[in-house]
């Protein structure tokens, strides 16, 4: 059995370097290997392709945030401003005419300080002014000056917590979300590309095996044709024959229609075109692969991205826990400035005199009575923040049931190859003798048929048992994202270093 796998895999790797040799002309053609159709059904998945415009949403988020952090530079122009307009003079209780107009701008650099959530403000206003007084107790009735505003100013929050540092934290875990649903959606897909690649390839394997039960079946009715004419048999055998052979057409025209039909369903699977001619090559030889089982478990529960999610629900929930206590809270704010402002007729004079303009405040929010608002919210949060917890602990528990049942399974798999191997083994023994038998004539075709049936069935269940190996294998990676095959873990390490900083 094994020499014939290996007969078919050299036979596929040959149509594969033909097909590389005809370059584009074979366009139309795909020789897919497991790999080849993961990465197709990547390209063209729509839900891999929403989970990728989620993850660089949660970037660019991430991105922007961050340049906020950094020194925002801006100006503002003010290039024309007039008025003219009746005022009132409470100190003469006289009406007089006001006319104004000014130009001016003003350069500021705003720098938001992440470990204390306050600001630093450089600020210069500069204008032009004139003024039009048209009053009798007005001593200088127009009025034109430069003036120029110069003042450095730090505002700090207190008494609360740290909102930008929080508002960053949350995007962070935003991001990090976004990258594990991706990497979640792509081992869910590579599993059902596999469960249907290795349909399609059984399937070939099926339609091989028909194809080789209707050659023996073809050389029985020619052997019992020549006897039946040669008078050695009765004519009732060569019947038989026939209908055996029929039987065994239609079970190769069978098998092409459900070949064709799960490559079909392949296809649109990994957004081929139907058109595609399509021809899967894989190599299925069983080599055992041991398995450690608490290498297996300890490594899931390092690693398994849901629960660094559920990891992420419990800092979140701390985070609305954070907010949920800042809700009518005692806070306050400090501000304190310095500067210089000057002003002249003159702009060559403007900074001859300029006067300092020092400035500091305090400020207080005191709640006096929410109703309960602020204790509810905080209930509130906390009844979230256990149930994420909880969720924390079941997903651990369920990932160790499920590794522990994926390990049994191999196991189970292991035994079955080998038995279905041996089935394999015995009945190409049997048949060979009973095929021998045969063209003694001390066989009917009907018993011949029954252990022709017998092989067919033993060669693809020993092929289904190592597919069912190698998905279960598969399955056994997903859950603990470690390749036993090869003997290194699966979790991209730019993301385990990422995940380590934090």
């Amino acid at each position: 059995m094994d020499t014939l796998i290996i007969r078919r895999w050299i036979r596929c790797m040959l149509i594969l370097g033909i097909i590389s040799a005809g370059g584009t002309s074979l366009s139309a053609q795909a020789l897919l290997t497991m790999e080849r159709a993961l990465d197709i059904a990547e390209e063209n998945s729509p839900d891999m392709k929403q989970t990728e415009l989620a993850l660089v949403r949660s970037q660019e988020r991430l991105n922007a945030q961050r340049a906020r952090l950094k020194s925002q530079f801006s100006i503002t122009l003010d290039p024309f401003q007039y008025e003219k307009t009746n005022r009132f003079d409470q100190q003469t209780s006289e009406w007089y005419l006001n006319e104004s107009a000014s130009s001016g701008g003003t350069f500021a650099i705003n720098q938001r300080i992440l470990p204390t959530d306050g600001q630093l403000m450089l600020v210069n206003r500069f204008s032009y002014d004139y003024s039009f007084t048209e009053s009798a107790f007005a001593s200088d009735p127009i009025s034109k000056t430069f003036n120029n505003n110069l003042y450095l100013q730090f505002s700090q929050p207190i008494f609360t917590y740290n909102r930008t540092k929080m508002e960053t934290e949350s995007l962070e875990l935003e991001y990090e979300s976004s990258l594990l649903r991706y990497l979640l959606m792509r081992l869910a897909l590579e599993r059902n590309v596999a469960q249907q690649f290795f349909a399609v390839y059984s399937n070939q394997m099926s339609l091989e095996i028909a194809r080789e039960e209707f050659t023996s079946n073809q050389e029985s009715y020619n052997i019992i044709k020549n006897k039946v004419e040669g008078g050695l048999l009765a004519l009732e055998e060569l019947y038989q024959a026939e209908v055996n052979l029929a039987i065994s057409n239609s079970g190769v025209f069978t098998a092409e229609l459900t070949l064709e039909n799960s490559k079909d369903q392949f296809k649109v699977l990994i957004g081929l075109s139907l058109d595609t001619t399509l021809l899967i090559a894989a190599e299925i030889i069983a080599d055992t692969v041991p398995v450690n089982q608490e290498l297996a478990i300890s490594h899931a529960l390092e690693n398994r991205m849901e629960l660094r999610e559920r990891e992420i629900d419990i800092q979140n929930a701390n985070f609305n826990l954070t907010q949920a206590k800042a809700t009518n809270e005692f806070a306050g704010s400090i501000t304190a400035s310095f500067g210089l402002q000057s002003y002249d007729e003159q702009f060559g004079s403007m900074f001859d005199t300029p006067t300092n303009t020092p400035a500091i405040g305090i400020s207080f929010d005191i709640p006096l009575f929410d109703w309960g608002e602020r204790k509810s919210e905080i209930k509130a949060a906390e009844a979230s923040l256990q149930s994420s917890q909880l969720g924390y602990e079941i997903e651990s528990t369920d990932i160790v049931v499920n590794i522990r049942s994926v390990v049994r399974n191999l196991k189970n798999l292991e035994n079955q190859i080998q038995i279905q191997r041996k089935t394999v083994e015995n009945a190409t023994l049997a048949y060979d003798i009973n095929l021998e038998r045969y063209r003694n004539g001390d066989l009917t075709s009907l018993d011949l048929g029954m252990y022709q049936t017998q092989l067919s069935e033993a060669k693809m269940a020993v092929t289904n048992a190592i597919i069912d190996y190698k998905i279960e294998l598969l399955n056994l990676k997903i859950q603990t994202l470690y390749d036993f095959e090869k003997g290194l873990p699966i979790i991209p390490e730019e993301f385990k270093s990422s995940k380590n900083e934090k």
